[in-house]
């Protein structure tokens, strides 16, 4: 026999069982092709610091049925339009740097790390190459008030409160799409002859049966890494943080202080300090490598920043709370009829924001390819493991770059994130390439990558590199021509945006009076 694989059942809950469970559930519950049920652990907190996301997310808001003013308005939720980096580079003149969600002008065609390179890197790279950096600058929106929802005059995510985008996931999961939830621990599994998993027992005495079961139940994979054994493949040797302190931050005037649309990462002498701006207060958080720094010196750390960026706080009497994780990735994300998503699969530190798009890709990928059969199963399993291993390797690949770019030698930490050994051999080949041409689109060249080239440029010209040889003698009167015409282009896009374009508070809250 070769039943048909209907019964989706999704341990865990927060924003990665939610997501998977409303992509799942509203693509096939109406349909009646699957059904959907949760179980969710009646102990399990959400962090809930303050998270970002990609711009993926609006079509996954749409995909699901959930209105951006609704959204906006329960989540605590703002505008993210890329991150903002201080103190990274460790060059002059290159201290700060952005990276913005939208591309340069005519990217398709027109690689501008040519020009920027031809004119001697005198303007920030995102300055000269996309208006979305003065958007951003000046503390404005990505889009005006009566733009229709999810559409935009520069690219953009969010910032929101994970644990209140849990609460209406798991609203909108139940209540419009059908997604029946199971409040109870997993004290069990049982197991078919074939070895796939055949139903959970739970505390309660009661057994939940499926065809196919997701594992978003974080770092503890209850399923992918207990019952199945499948083991991470360690980050550590090149994203070696693996410790985080983080603290809420109200603001000092919550109906008039400007909301920042961009994360700011701030690099500190052993990791890097994330600042998060949602409607209504701060996310804040020290990532950083306890081989490198206590738990008592990271959340110094962390004060002090507060109190400089906070005038009213009391950083001191603040809650911290200390957040303790293995970097790495699971060798097998989809074992059996079992599969991974989410923290389950594998966490690296947040630079970039990657965790949240990761679940949005396995979300999509089970709701399009869920197989009808066990014998598909295995195929789509094959596709899935491959997709998401190429992905994590990008993600690491990505994260590194940020510190292998860096010329920061002021502690061990930024010395040994330098060394070139400690690097993925697929950045190492690529660093060696870009001392001679600027990344383009040979640089990720696979459908559906997480990170364009664009955002290597970004990174790498925002924080000052410079590659080994230069342009051809004949090639650079004509590049800074280009170049030139590139400023005005962008100074004329730039101006009719910011003369538009509402503050950032302002957006937020005309969505939420909706």
């Amino acid at each position: 026999m070769n039943p048909a694989a209907r019964r989706v059942v999704i341990v865990g809950g927060g924003s990665a069982g939610w997501i998977t469970a409303c992509v799942i559930a509203a693509a096939h519950h109406a349909r009646g092709t699957a059904a959907v049920t949760l179980v969710e652990s009646p102990d399990v907190p959400t962090i809930g610091v303050g998270e970002g996301t990609w711009p993926s997310m609006r079509a996954t808001l749409q995909r699901i049925g959930i209105a951006e003013a609704a959204f906006v308005r329960e989540c605590d939720a703002s505008f993210k339009q890329g991150t903002r980096f201080v103190g990274w580079s460790g060059r002059p003149g290159a201290d700060v740097y952005l990276h913005p969600f939208s591309w340069p002008l005519d990217y398709a065609n027109v690689n501008p790390a040519t020009l920027w390179l031809a004119e001697g890197g005198k303007t920030p790279f995102a300055d000269l190459v996309t208006p979305q950096a003065a958007v951003i600058a000046g503390g404005l929106a990505p889009k005006e008030a009566n733009a229709p929802p999810f559409a935009f005059a520069v690219n953009y995510g969010y910032h929101l409160d994970a644990g209140k985008f849990a609460t209406l996931l798991r609203s909108h999961a139940k209540d419009r799409l059908g997604v029946r939830h199971v409040t109870a621990n997993v004290v069990g599994v049982e197991s078919r002859s074939n070895g796939d998993i055949a139903a959970l027992r739970l505390d309660d005495g009661a057994a939940v049966a499926g065809d196919l079961f997701v594992d978003c139940s974080g770092l503890a994979g209850l399923l992918i890494r207990e019952h199945y054994k499948q083991r991470l493949t360690p980050a550590g040797a090149a994203l070696c943080n693996d410790r985080a302190v983080v603290a809420q931050i109200p603001y000092a005037n919550p109906d008039a202080d400007p909301i920042a649309s961009a994360t700011q990462a701030t690099a500190q002498e052993a990791g890097w300090i994330w600042d998060i701006g949602l409607a209504t207060r701060r996310g804040v958080g020290y990532v950083y490598a306890s081989e490198h720094a206590d738990e008592a010196r990271a959340q110094e750390t962390l004060a002090r920043y507060v109190a400089a960026s906070s005038p009213g706080v009391d950083a001191a009497s603040l809650p911290y709370r200390t957040i303790s994780f293995a970097p790495g990735f699971r060798q097998t994300f989809w074992t059996r009829n079992c599969v991974a998503v989410g923290l389950a699969a594998g966490f690296v530190e947040p630079l970039e924001a990657s965790a949240l798009a990761l679940v949005e890709q396995a979300a999509a990928f089970l709701a399009d390819q869920l197989p009808r059969d066990r014998e598909i199963m295995d195929a789509a399993a094959k596709r899935f493991n491959a997709k998401m291993r190429y992905h994590w390797e990008r993600i690491v690949e990505f994260l590194k770059l940020h510190y292998a770019a860096s010329q920061r030698a002021d502690s061990a930490y930024w010395r040994e994130h330098r060394v070139a050994e400690r690097w993925p051999e697929s950045l190492r080949d690529k660093m060696a390439l870009w001392r001679q041409q600027p990344p383009w689109h040979d640089d990720a060249p696979m459908l559906g990558e997480l990170f364009p080239s664009a955002s290597y440029q970004y990174v790498l010209y925002g924080m000052g590199f410079r590659p080994r040889y230069g342009l051809p003698e004949g090639a650079v009167a004509d590049a800074r021509r280009s170049a030139g015409a590139l400023r005005r282009r962008t100074g004329e896009q730039a101006q009719r945006l910011t003369a538009k374009l509402p503050a950032t508070r302002d957006l937020v809250r005309a969505l939420a009076s909706r």
